[in-house]
């Protein structure tokens, strides 16, 4: 109720002391140039306003977990704007890996039940999910290119056409051409590598091997990593790179 005059307020200024302990817990926030660090802080406050956290299971939602969200799903698109998140409004916090029930219908037309066990999810128009204990392990995590708030929401800017293809929505049918033939081939490498470690014992790739489930997963899993460890991304992936910067960074 009253949701247009909400937005139509300013945004609450966040507390230095708090945003100083964001940037002390995910280091990679704080690499960000001054210009980006302050943008991230007024669109943070802009997103804290425009959404709606719950935490279930007994979790308590303080000023720093919200905060600590916000400021790393604001992250990839610091260039591009809030109204790529304005598909949803609820975000839903675990205190750890929640349980999700599904049913699939094989090809003889059983259907099958079964638990999921997931650390996040993001529904196509729907709320996204996270588990707090992964949220909190992003800050450590980012040498190994990992993060669950950046890979959940980068799923929602995937789903923004409909289509979870690992490919968000471009301005041209020439250019999403381009995007899905850099990233389907980086998949499919990626993937004989994933493989040969799996089944033969070769090195592990760098990425998590859950992007190696389908091209969705791929660009969400890339995304965590271009964000939190950019010099490891250039170098595992240097054409994702190029593809990722001219989105995520547009040119003014």
């Amino acid at each position: 109720m009253f949701g247009w005059l909400r937005r139509r307020l300013p945004p609450p200024q966040i507390p230095e002391s708090l945003w100083r302990g964001v940037l002390r817990d995910y280091p990679f926030l704080a690499a960000r140039s001054p210009a980006e660090r302050e943008r991230l802080r007024e669109m943070s406050a802009r997103f804290l306003q425009d959404k709606e956290f719950n935490g279930v299971h007994g979790l308590e939602i303080t000023d720093e977990t919200a905060l600590a969200i916000a400021a790393q799903a604001v992250l990839p698109v610091l260039h591009l704007g809030l109204s790529w998140y304005d598909d949803f409004v609820g975000i839903v916090v675990h205190p750890g890996e929640a349980l999700a029930r599904r049913t699939a219908t094989d090809e003889a037309g059983v259907v099958h039940q079964y638990d999921e066990v997931l650390a996040g999810e993001a529904m196509d128009r729907g709320p996204v999910m996270l588990s707090w204990s992964d949220v909190k392990a992003g800050g450590r995590l980012a040498h190994e290119g990992y993060n669950l708030v950046i890979h959940e929401f980068a799923h929602k800017l995937d789903l923004r056409d409909g289509a979870a293809d690992g490919c968000p929505p471009l301005r041209s049918a020439h250019g999403r051409q381009a995007w899905l033939t850099v990233l389907r081939e980086d998949y499919d490498r990626f993937r004989e590598q994933v493989v040969m470690a799996e089944r033969f014992g070769a090195e592990a790739p760098w990425l998590n091997a859950y992007g190696a489930t389908d091209h969705g997963e791929f660009f969400a899993v890339a995304c965590e990593a271009y964000f939190v460890n950019r010099e490891r991304f250039a170098r595992e992936f240097p054409r994702l790179l190029a593809l990722f910067d001219g989105f995520f960074q547009p040119a003014a």
